[in-house]
This record gives C-alpha cells, structure tokens and sequence, in this order.
C-alpha cells in the first residue's frame, strides 16, 4: 500500500519561531523543530501567518528547506484582526478549511498546536475535533535539559473533548451549520419537520449506517439526500461521488448491470466492461430512490454489498470493493412489503436503523409561504430577473394553496412547477391576480383525477354523531364538518389538524392557538380529537 504523505499545518510563533542571527540554531524553534524529527518526513508544511509577518515566514522556510530539504513550505497569510477573539480566529480558520483542497487518501494531516495565540491552539483543537480539519494534533515540546540541541520532541494527540464540554458548548457553531447547510432550500415552519432535520444533522456526521427516507413522491427525498452528501463532504467524511438511482427504472437483466455492473461478455450486447453504480459510488454517498420496486435477486445482492462492502458484477467471479454510504428512499410501507413477501426482511432491517418520514405539503400548509419566498429567489437567480407578487396577487394565491381545494399531489415538484410558471409569465417581474387565476384554473385541471378519488373517500356524519344529530345538520354544517373531520383523518394530533384549517386567520392573531380553537369546534358536535381520530382511523 502506498504510504501516505505527512502534511503540517500550523501557525507560525510570532514568539518561539522568532530568532535571528546564528544563534537561531541553538534556540527551540517549534515550525522549524518539528521538521528536525529523525523519525518523520514532512513533505509539505501548511505555514499560517497573521499580520505584518512575511520577512519572519520566509525566514522560516528558508531554514525549514536548509533541515528538511524535501519539505515543501506553503505560507498562508489568514487575515484575523485580533487573535484574542474566539468568534473571530474560529471563523477565520473556518474559512481555511472549506478552502483547503484536503486529500485524506493520501496525506496525513498533522495540527501543530504548539504556536499560536491559546484562542488559536483551542479554535485549532475544535476544528480538528469536529473534523474540518481531518487530521491528529501535533505537540511540539522543547529540549528537556540545556545542551540537548534544539530538536526537541514531538507528541501525537488523541482527542477526547468530554472534558471540556464547556469550551465545545461555545463552539457548537460547527452543528448549527451543519442544520443550516442541510435547511438551505428546505424553507419550513412546521416544528416536527425542524426537529426531523435537527436529528438528520446530528446522525449524517456521526454515523455512516443506511438511512431511509419515506415519504410521497415530491417530497423531497432526493433533494434532502444530496444535502446530506455535501454536509458529509465538507466535513471530509466522504470524497467519492454522489450516485443518485430510482429504483422503479430498472427493468430486467439490466438491474443487476446497471447496480452492480458487469464484465465483458457477460451477456448478448456486453461488448465492454461496465462497472456500475455501487462501484461508482466507491466512498460516497449512493441514494436508491423507490427502493421497494428492486427484484427479488437484487435485493439479496444489494444486502452483501450493503453488509460487507463487497459484490459480485454480472458475469465476474472475482469480486468488486466499493465503500459506499446508502440512503435508500420510498413512497411506499416497505413493513407491509416485508410482511406480503415482496421485500426481504433483512435487507429490510439493515437500512432501517435510521427512518424518517418526510410529510407532504399539505401536511406542511404553513411551509407553503416560505418555499414559495425561496423559489421566487431561486428563480431570479436562474434567470437573472427578480420576480415578485404584487400584494392582491400574493394574497390570492395564498389563500387558494391553504384550501381544501389545493390537493398539491405532486407535493414540492407541484409548488415548483407551479411558481416556475407564474413567475415565467410575470411581465416585469411582477406576478398579477389575473397570472394568479389562470394558475388556479391549470392547477385544478391537473389534479381533476385526483379531486376524484379524495371525493370517493365520503366521511359518514352519522358514524361520528350519530344518526339523529347527523338528520338535524343544515348541509352547511354538515359540508364543512366533513371537511374538518377528513383534515383530522391526515393529521398527525390535534396542533397539527389546527395549523392546516387555520393557516390563514392565524397569521393574524399574535398568540395564535390552533388547537384551543379546533378543540371547541368539535365540541359543538359533541366530539373530541381522542374520538374523530378512533373513528377516522
């Protein structure tokens, strides 16, 4: 195996490093002392510098290159206006590090944290603990006793910051970035979906387990499972590719091909060697949308590959490696799958440790609003035009989204299509009640299929309050019943059914309580959450 190369990265000591003349070579000097080890190569030196310091750098590698011929020094000037404040060094070496091309296959990377302002040596600590630097800290100390020469030693550091949760409490920015990075373009209110994607965070940097996405198609899987990809990657967990694959267009002998690969003459047309998606996905992320729709023979093969990160191509004997990490998605109940005997069981448990169930949109009414702000901008920026409703428009469009009548089907792919239209027609970037109206029209024309089947889904009044009470409802009370109660039935509990059928009025109360008011509206029935929900369920 090929030895990797040792790379330093450090500040230079505008103190320790800082001796002049002949005598510099009787003085401990750490930038210089660690390159002086008999029992390490360095081959490049990652020198940062703050300030006025560029004679003092030159110096310094111009006595690293007379020790270490073969060390490579590289000065960085990081541009930090007071080396005493943590908010800043942290952020400063935060940017050092999303800019820096790591390459872990083939460097090792050494954090000297002897130089340096203590602000400097703990932000280097932290960034090398939560792994933007992906790298071990380096400890250089001097000479024991006088006449001992000025190498000095050198210690590897193992980090454990469970002592010291208190100095790692204030650095919890690298988390909040993290959530923040997986939100952008997830625009959402809904505090179940922010608590979902707050633990999504926390599991895509801790563990490499499958994870399992369901949820409708629209939702939003595949755009969640590439956020998860490039989190992991600016946390250099992975540097491989992400290979994206919906499962529901594999067809025949081509699956096993198109997932696993083949070789050469494997079957009738295989005039050339492929090697497939798993093995595209060798140290990334690899996301099998619709993971239910696999053959039987590919799900056995998928769960040793899965397992032990090893595979068999079509036609090969001889076995393929590939590290990769699985997110798998599905619009379907992948237990009632397992339990008609369309999926296997324990392929089924291996990527079931980590699920989620992403909501649609209707089940997220108040997540309508925001996503439209983001994909206005995202527009704008595609197009180079800022596109915008005026308030009539804005408040009409609003008011149909939130409506019983507003089935978004397609869920996010629908809103998408539908402010990519709106915004398309817009003349001088302002959309109006008439591009509004005309929406609404080609909105319920595309869902007219689906009005149809939610129409079939009749609610019996009499089943709730009975046949009596039921006889004695004017039909406007029993209409509007009937579409609270067939709310209630989508609901998760009581807040949720609350936020949907209030979403608008809310927005203008300053202590909105959805609940309260949905919880006295069933009581004019006769009726309570605990039993619309037994009933409805």
């Amino acid at each position: 195996m090929k030895k990797k190369k040792t790379v330093v990265i450090g500040f230079v000591g505008t103190k320790l490093d800082n001796y002049r003349g002949q005598s510099r070579w009787d003085k401990w000097r750490p930038s210089v002392a660690l390159t002086q080890q008999a029992d390490i190569a360095v081959a490049r030196f990652e020198l940062l510098y703050n300030g006025h310091f560029d004679k003092l750098v030159d110096e310094l590698a111009a006595d690293i290159g007379a020790v270490s011929p073969d060390t490579q020094v590289v000065p960085h000037a990081v541009e930090i206006r007071d080396a005493w404040d943590f908010e800043e060094v942290y952020g400063a070496l935060f940017d050092f590090a999303k800019r820096y091309p790591f390459d872990p296959d083939n460097e090792d990377y050494w954090i000297h944290i002897t130089t340096g302002t203590h602000v400097v040596q703990i932000c280097m600590f932290l960034m090398t603990e939560a792994r933007f630097f992906p790298g071990r800290l380096v400890q250089t100390s001097p000479p024991r006793s006088p006449g001992a020469g000025a190498t000095g030693s050198y210690a590897l550091i193992d980090l454990d910051l469970s002592r010291y949760d208190q100095i790692a409490q204030r650095f919890s920015r690298e988390q909040i970035e993290g959530v923040a990075f997986l939100k952008s373009g997830i625009a959402t209110r809904n505090a179940d979906f922010n608590a979902m994607i707050d633990e999504i965070e926390r599991v895509a940097i801790r563990s490499r387990a499958p994870m399992l996405l369901m949820g409708p198609t629209g939702a939003g899987k595949s755009f969640l499972a590439r956020r998860v990809y490039e989190l992991k990657r600016a946390r250099h967990q992975v540097n491989g590719r992400f290979v994206e694959l919906n499962c529901a267009t594999l067809h025949g002998d081509g699956a096993a091909s198109t997932l696993f690969g083949h070789v050469k003459g494997a079957f009738t047309g295989a005039a050339t060697e492929r090697p497939g998606l798993l093995k595209s996905a060798h140290k990334g992320l690899l996301f099998l949308d619709e993971i239910g729709e696999l053959g039987a023979d590919e799900q056995a093969m998928l769960l040793k590959a899965v397992e032990d990160k090893r595979f068999l191509p079509v036609g090969s004997d001889n076995e393929v490696q590939s590290d990769f990490q699985l997110i798998a998605g599905t619009n379907r109940d992948l237990a009632d799958d397992v339990v008609a005997g369309r999926f296997r069981e324990d392929l089924y448990a291996r990527i079931n440790l980590w699920t989620y169930a992403l909501p649609s949109l209707r089940d997220r009414a108040e997540d309508i609003e925001p996503n439209l702000d983001y994909l206005l901008a995202q527009f704008g920026e595609e197009n180079g035009q800022m596109v915008r409703f005026n308030r009539e428009a804005r408040a009409r469009f609003m008011h149909f989204a939130r409506s019983p009548d507003a089935l978004w089907s397609g869920n996010f792919r629908d809103l998408w299509a539908s402010v990519t239209r709106m915004a398309t027609l817009a003349q001088s970037g302002r959309i109006t009640e008439a591009i509004v109206d005309d929406e609404v029209v080609r909105l319920l024309r595309l869902w007219r299929p689906y009005a149809g089947r939610e129409r079939q889904e009749a609610i019996a009044l009499e089943g709730f309050v009975g046949p009596e009470a039921a006889s004695r409802l004017d039909l406007f009370d029993a209409v509007q019943l009937e579409a609270v109660i067939r709310v209630c039935r989508r609901s998760k509990n009581l807040s949720d059914a609350g936020r949907a059928l209030y979403g608008v009025s809310r927005e203008a109360k300053s202590k909105p309580n959805d609940a309260d008011r949905l919880k006295k509206y069933l009581a004019r029935f006769d009726l309570d959450w605990d039993q619309v929900a037994a009933l409805a369920g």
